[in-house]
């Protein structure tokens, strides 16, 4: 299989656009990586990259090189797991782009659930937008996508959806932490943190405001829940999260969030969204991935138990 060992040397250059970065990343010499692509491209009659003061990019046909290269690469992997499980040890990696709201509780507690009992399959989250999953999804990028979005239609292959509200976290002490259930209006009385417009939580805001007197500019705005986070536990402001998101909302707490609560926001002031698990269309998943992602859905179904496909 050398020619797996040139495509996997020609896909980290596309993804580093640099050859000295793909040669760190592979722990080979430049010279090495070098004369491996300049060997493919021999072979291919073509050349697949160009060259730049900056470093190098695919041209029209690497980026028909690249495909081929991953959906090789895909099936390669697919096979690698079906053998690892005819012998009993699960084997395989899962590569997922996510929203924020599930990489500190929802996904942490699902891969080590499921690393318990296949301790060989690997892992690796990219924390992205909805917009960006469905064109990785179709470069093999990742295997699954699991992303939340203000319920507009994904342009990829979605095994299940639920739906998530939007809540309010704030202080434990907060003087709108006695209420079980949160108006709008109650939350602009308030310093509002948010994020950035092109999240999908934001997204849900925007819409509910419209036509409304109360609307009030953010005195922060980030692309990081984390910092949101941790400046309400500090003061008097309040965030937004989709339920799955929020402290506690997956069994635990991370470092310093036992001093956050969170409150539904009515819905008659702001709709859900949905929460998307899904795939390539026609890509037969490996197996450790096609795993993964059943015991992601029976999560989700026993957890809000929709289930829209």
């Amino acid at each position: 299989m050398r020619h797996l060992t040139t495509f996997r040397t020609i896909d980290e250059i596309a993804r580093t656009g640099s050859i000295r970065a793909a040669a760190e990343i592979l722990s080979q010499t430049p010279s090495a990586v070098q004369r491996r692509l300049q060997g493919y491209e021999d072979e291919l009659g073509y050349p697949i990259f160009e060259r730049t003061s900056k470093g190098v990019r695919l041209n029209t046909a690497g980026e028909l090189v690249i495909l081929h290269i991953r959906e090789t690469l895909a099936e390669t992997e697919r096979l690698q797991s079906r053998i690892a499980d005819l012998s009993g040890v699960r084997r395989g990696h899962v590569s997922i782009g996510c929203s924020q709201a599930l990489a500190p509780y929802f996904l942490p507690r699902e891969i080590a659930r499921f690393q318990a009992d296949s301790p060989n399959v690997t892992f690796s989250v990219e924390i992205m937008e909805h917009i960006d999953v469905a064109r990785k999804l179709d470069s093999y990028e990742i295997d699954l996508g699991i992303v939340f979005d203000e319920r507009s239609a994904p342009d990829y292959k979605v095994l299940m959806g639920v739906p998530q509200s939007l809540r309010a976290v704030m202080a434990r002490d907060h003087p709108l932490a006695q209420y079980d259930m949160l108006r709008l209006r109650q939350c602009y009385q308030y310093r509002l943190i948010l994020p950035f417009r092109w999240f999908g939580g934001r997204a849900l805001i925007e819409r509910a405001l419209v036509g409304k007197t109360f609307v009030k500019p953010p005195v922060l705005e980030a692309n990081s829940f984390e910092m949101l986070k941790a400046h309400v536990a500090l003061s008097d402001a309040i965030t937004f999260q989709i339920e799955i998101g929020v402290p506690g909302e997956a069994g635990g707490t991370g470092a310093g969030e036992g001093d956050l609560v969170s409150r539904p926001i009515d819905p008659r002031d702001v709709s859900s969204g949905m929460l998307f698990v899904g795939q390539k269309w026609e890509r037969p998943l490996p197996v450790a991935v096609s795993r993964f992602s059943e015991q992601i859905i029976r999560e989700l179904a026993d957890r809000y138990g929709t289930i829209e496909t």
